[in-house]
């Protein structure tokens, strides 16, 4: 169980260094400086994080999971990947275009980087914490415990992670609408059994974090701007 606690910790932590920290790095890659450093460390999300998710979903419950389950998980990965790559590919060729030109290539590139992608990417996001948070429930251990104060802290860094990606990548009607469902269902599933589904308890921190955020954040501007709107970087 602390090695799940440390995972649970380990996955948090990634998560939020690989889908925030390629916003901060925007200067060009040394040897190929058409690329930025962003764009670099972006090619190892995947590589870094699908893995991160599997060992959830293996060591997440009691019980190992079934092929209907693994195949479950490949098709929400491929998601995951398909919207992270594509958004890789396109905001790195629109740092070289005018969104605002008008132009049908400008017209694509932002809606693959900003829209589709996003959206892609952050179902693919929900739709395996969804797997994850049923499987806790659904096979909860049984012999073994946890204390939850890694969970705890891992739920605050991810409820704070979810927050940011779902309002600066403009996915606020998918991510709040998902906050809020696995919050409810966390702590309807979880009652009573929370040392037992570290998991639940770990996406009911992060996710119900995320809602109370998400809400102070539509009631203070009236609505849901990016923080790139405002100016903030």
């Amino acid at each position: 169980m602390k090695r799940l606690s440390l995972l649970i910790f380990v996955f948090a932590v990634l998560f939020a260094f690989f889908l925030l920290s390629p916003g901060l790095l925007n200067k060009p890659f040394e040897p190929y400086p058409l690329m930025k450093v962003a764009d670099v460390l972006d090619l190892l999300t995947p590589l870094v994080l699908i893995p991160l998710y599997y060992l959830l979903l293996y060591f997440g419950s009691d019980e190992k999971p079934t092929l209907q389950t693994i195949l479950i998980f490949l098709v929400l990965a491929a998601i995951w990947v398909e919207g992270q790559g594509m958004h890789l590919a396109a905001n790195s060729i629109g740092h070289f275009l005018d969104y605002d030109d008008g132009s049908q290539l400008s017209q694509i590139t932002y809606f693959y980087d900003e829209i589709l992608s996003h959206y892609l990417w952050h179902f693919g996001i929900v739709g395996i914490s969804a797997q994850l948070i049923y499987r806790s429930w659904r096979y909860p251990f049984s012999e073994r415990v946890s204390h939850l104060f890694l969970e705890i802290l891992a739920g605050i860094v991810y409820g704070i992670t979810f927050f940011i990606i779902g309002i600066e990548g403009g996915t606020v009607p998918l991510t709040f609408s998902f906050a809020v469902l696995a919050t409810l269902v966390c702590l309807i599933w979880g009652w009573n059994i929370y040392r037992q589904t570290p998991v639940v308890s770990f996406f009911l921190v992060g996710y119900g974090l995320a809602v109370l955020l998400f809400t102070v954040w539509g009631l203070y501007w009236g609505g849901f701007p990016q923080f790139s709107e405002l100016g903030w970087f």
